[in-house]
Parts: structure tokens; sequence; C-alpha cells
């Protein structure tokens, strides 16, 4: 199951994403969308889980939650 995860911090960095994810489940990718230009966050990513269960229970406990003192929207990607 993709995810969507929007409203990040920054200075968030993909293995800190990656991190947080990794607790809920298995990740196969975790991509941080960065600008082109300057390099830096967009301030959202894609993460890869292939056990929906996992991916599921990811949403319903990252969702709302602060990363980086920013408060961080987790969905299923569309």
């Amino acid at each position: 199951m993709k995810l969507l995860v929007r409203n990040l911090a920054r200075t968030t960095t993909e293995t800190e994403l990656k991190a947080i994810f990794e607790a809920h489940g298995t990740i196969e990718s975790c991509n941080l969308v960065l600008d082109q230009e300057t390099g830096k966050s967009k301030g959202f990513a894609f993460i890869e889980m292939p056990e929906e269960n996992e991916a599921k229970t990811a949403i319903s406990t990252l969702n709302g939650t602060k990363i980086a003192k920013s408060k961080i929207r987790v969905k299923e990607a569309e």
C-alpha cells in the first residue's frame, strides 16, 4: 500500500521518516520529495508498505502526530 505523508517539517530527513514508519511494519520504499532547484524537502513524502494491515496501522497511529513540531497527515496515496 502506498502512503502519502504531508505537512512534514522541511528539516525532516528520509532516514528519520523511514525509522518512524518502520516501527509499524516493513517499508518497501521511502521517497521524500525534494525541490529540484534547491534540493530541499517540499514537505511531503511517499512510503510503500507491502502489508496492508501494517500500512493501515501506520495511518491510524501516525496521522495527526507531531514530527519536528509539524503535525503530519498520513493517508493512502491515490
